[in-house]
């Protein structure tokens, strides 16, 4: 969907902080959002393509003075409260709510599965429509809901420079309306191509398009 986390390319917000050995965390409530990012997210809301669209439902005000992590916050906040395991009083107040039944079902440190990278990789019996070396244009999309192609890399003519397989489509996948596996493709785009005459011809940038995000040149 088009809104302000879609960043990329947009003028006015100078220039990118830049932390020399940066700590992965910068106050201890940080490394506590992570943990819990996996341990109470709701399966059927717990996928990393839903984690996505509801990060680009936030306000843009909050969005553009939130810290990552307190998107991260935000994200947990409003899930719990959609699936009704808590109500927007009892984390405002941080106490539960006089009537509510106690739950003896808190998960312990020996059940939450450790951190892994979720593989997204799948077989399809459809053959890829490029291949490496195709000249490709990307698609002039303008979606309500989520997507994984940007908009300063739309309607733009690049090269095929991997084939990664068939993946989980994310525009689908973040909406419960299945995997959809389609053919993902590495495209490497130049930087005059993207960002226009005034950039330098040496540069480019190389993007993960899906198929069905790709018509030929």
């Amino acid at each position: 969907m088009d809104g302000v986390h879609d960043m990329g390319g947009m003028h006015g917000f100078g220039p990118i902080p830049y932390e020399v050995n940066q700590e992965p965390f910068h106050d201890d409530w940080e490394r506590r959002v992570w943990g819990l990012m996996f341990a109470t997210t709701p399966p059927e809301d717990g996928t990393l393509d839903g984690v996505r669209h509801n990060l680009e439902n936030m306000p843009p005000h909050l969005y553009l003075s939130y810290r990552y992590f307190e998107r991260w916050l935000y994200h947990l906040t409003t899930t719990v409260i959609a699936s009704g395991a808590v109500t927007l009083d009892e984390v405002l107040s941080g106490k539960a709510a006089p009537n509510s039944l106690t739950r003896t079902d808190a998960a312990g440190p020996e059940s939450v599965a450790p951190y892994s990278v979720t593989q997204y990789r799948r077989e399809v019996d459809a053959a890829p429509r490029f291949s490496v070396g195709d000249k490709v244009r990307t698609k002039n999309l303008h979606p309500r809901g989520h997507t994984r192609l940007p908009r300063y890399a739309r309607d733009k003519i690049g090269e095929v420079i991997l084939h990664h397989g068939a993946h989980v489509l994310p525009d689908t996948n973040a909406h419960h309306k299945g995997e959809c596996p389609t053919h993902l493709y590495c495209i490497k785009f130049s930087a005059r191509e993207l960002w226009g005459s005034e950039a330098d011809p040496r540069d480019s940038t190389s993007l993960d398009v899906w198929e069905c995000h790709l018509e030929r040149a």
